[in-house]
């Protein structure tokens, strides 16, 4: 059965690998579809075996004397590539920075929405470049960004760490902050948030109300018997059939 040769896409590192006709060399080392060695043979003898097994002839090796071939099927091979390069990714150092800054008089609500910004930031394993700037006469009192950076630092603890001592370079404070580790980090608090809402309603986390031990007694309704009401010359009483009510 021939297989028409498989077409390759240039939105990964599959669109550098040689398949099938675009191999060229005379002689392939060929790895069998189970994962055997085949051994050392003739280019057409190894696409010969690869429509045979109804799959592709695919270079993995390209620099190997002689070039290193393997009997699988090119769309597979792509997707094994693709899941080894996001993988590898979640492994790598943070390398993407963002900026946040801040001023010695900001408002608290101010710096609040400034460390959200940060803690998403940090979760999604970026740098964050923090610079706080001293205008006009604010350069007298340094000390105060200084707090409010130091502040700025406690908030944002649980998820990262500074790289640095914040240091007083020209007019700004400057300080770089990474990301912990994911088994160190605590959660996004906006994470947790979106969690609870879109939980089922039987799987509510509300505490449930507790139970009391000795409960007190409903009060019990006594009816006086007429015998015992008190009589009044004979003539009947319109409290004659009055319930009391005993605690």
């Amino acid at each position: 059965m021939s297989r028409p040769f498989s077409p390759q896409r240039n939105s990964s590192a599959a669109s550098f690998v040689r398949v099938n006709g675009k191999i060229r060399a005379r002689e392939v080392r060929v790895i069998g579809v189970e994962g055997n060695q085949l051994g050392v043979i003739l280019l057409t003898e190894a696409l010969n075996l690869a429509r045979h097994h109804g799959v592709d002839l695919v270079e993995i090796a390209a620099t190997a004397v002689p070039p290193v071939c393997r009997l699988v099927d090119f769309g597979k091979y792509r997707y094994e590539l693709s899941k080894k390069e996001k993988e590898s990714k979640k492994h790598q150092h943070a390398s993407t920075v963002k900026e946040v800054q801040l001023s010695p008089r900001i408002d608290p609500h101010d710096l609040g929405i400034k460390v959200m910004h940060t803690i998403d930031f940090l979760c999604e394993d970026m740098k964050v470049k923090v610079a706080l700037k001293f205008r006009g006469r604010e350069m007298a009192h340094t000390e105060v960004g200084f707090e409010v950076v130091n502040k700025f630092i406690e908030q944002i603890a649980p998820f990262g760490h500074p790289d640095f001592q914040p240091k007083l370079v020209g007019r700004a404070i400057n300080l770089m902050i990474s990301p912990l580790p994911r088994n160190k980090r605590a959660k996004n608090p906006r994470a947790v948030e979106e969690e609870q809402e879109h939980a089922p309603e039987g799987k509510s986390h509300a505490p449930k109300a507790e139970k009391v031990a000795n409960p007190a007694p409903a009060p019990q309704k006594v009816k006086v018997p007429v015998s015992e009401q008190p009589q009044s010359g004979g003539l009947s009483t319109p409290f004659a059939s009055l319930e009391i009510k005993q605690p």
